[in-house]
């Protein structure tokens, strides 16, 4: 080992970020090892000299009148070459030189050292994906699949995959753009680590707002619940902590600048913003903006079950295109929705909506999509 060995673990922490005092301790293991298979002699002792760059090894090994023990025992005679001092039964430190190993052994050291660069970079990788676990963060595209239209992204110093399925709407991605993701989950598998990202994920609205809007980084605004349809419709439920801020004026930002932003990021998708209540029903009559509300019924029987009274003007408005208000309105509340017209009469068109309650996407994250 020389300063060259030295200057590639400084280019590898600058490269890869693998820290060269790893990568050390890796090297020591490793040439402990081959001690103990050349020598038989686990007693081995490894350290750096920083002057040279060498790695000096040492057997410690037992002073005897006759040698046995090639691997562990050393004559009286050149022992006291090495310690004057030492006498029958006592240890000393033997230098073995980089020559005095053999083939096999620094193959094996090599495969060792090998291995823990493998290992560095695994765990470097799975750090930088964990750190930004459920966090928006900017990729980079570096390829995309012509048949799946599967892409691959650059996240940092690592890359994932963002599935066709995961992309919003029929949006499509080309060499060197950079592209805001959601990091789902991160998985340590067989393969090495993996993030699942992912642009359909109602959370990755609920960060694109943290990041534009500054009353909701601050706190000021707090967003409750989020419902997304990716690439057509979202419906976000905010409230401000403070009298003097409109949460919904605050996500708007001047003359629509904020939303628009948003809006933008995500192909034009429409985005609902209204305001949270603690009351369930006037939190129901918002979700279903922008249709009027006229009353809501609350089941008395704990099912989280109401009935939505709306003008009849304002029946297919309250229940959307192919029911997608309603069931947006449902996503966010949690409540099983029933929206009846103000005359009782449904027009030939018409039916009664039945929005089944689901679980509001910012309590409880969907599960993320599964990545191959």
């Amino acid at each position: 080992m020389s300063n060259e060995v030295i200057d590639a673990l400084d280019m590898l922490e600058k490269e890869r970020g693998i820290p060269k005092d790893y990568m050390i301790d890796q090297i020591v293991k490793a040439i402990t090892t081959a001690c103990k298979n050349s020598y038989g002699n686990e007693n081995a002792i490894v350290r750096l000299n920083e002057e040279t760059g060498e790695f000096e090894v040492f057997l410690r090994k037992t002073v005897v009148e006759d040698v046995t023990n090639p691997g562990h025992e050393i004559l009286l005679e050149k022992a006291r070459e090495i310690d004057p001092t030492c006498d029958i039964g006592d240890e000393v430190s033997v230098q073995l030189h980089t020559k005095e190993f053999g083939r096999i052994a620094a193959h094996q050291a090599r495969g060792v050292i090998r291995q823990g660069i493998r290992a560095g970079e695994r765990g470097m990788m799975l750090k930088e994906f964990e750190s930004k676990h459920q966090e928006l963060v900017t990729a980079v595209v570096e390829r995309v699949d012509p048949r799946s239209g599967a892409a691959t992204v650059r996240i940092g110093k690592s890359e994932a995959v963002l599935p066709r399925s995961e992309m919003v709407g029929d949006e499509t991605f080309h060499e060197g753009e950079n592209i805001k993701v959601y990091v789902v989950d991160v998985h340590d598998g067989e393969k090495g680590p993996r993030a699942i990202i992912s642009r359909t994920h109602p959370d990755l609205v609920k960060r694109l707002f943290e990041n534009e809007v500054p009353e909701i980084y601050d706190g000021t605004v707090e967003i409750k619940a989020v419902s997304r349809e990716a690439g057509s419709r979202t419906k976000l439920a905010v409230v401000s902590h403070d009298p003097a801020v409109d949460a919904i004026g605050a996500c708007i930002g001047t003359r629509g600048a904020r939303v628009n932003a948003i809006v933008d990021e995500l192909g034009g998708e429409k985005i609902d913003i209204i305001e949270y209540s603690d009351d369930p029903a006037k939190f129901i009559a918002s979700a279903l903006s922008p249709a009027d509300v006229l009353g809501v019924e609350l089941a008395e029987d704990g099912t989280h079950a109401c009935r939505v009274t709306v003008p009849d003007s304002q029946l297919s408005l309250a229940i959307g295109n192919k029911g997608q208000n309603a069931r947006l309105a449902a996503k966010l509340t949690g409540w099983k929705i029933d929206i009846k017209p103000e005359s009782g009469f449904y027009g030939e068109e018409e039916a009664p909506a039945h929005a089944p309650a689901e679980t509001p996407a910012a309590e409880t994250p969907e599960e993320g999509p599964e990545q191959a």
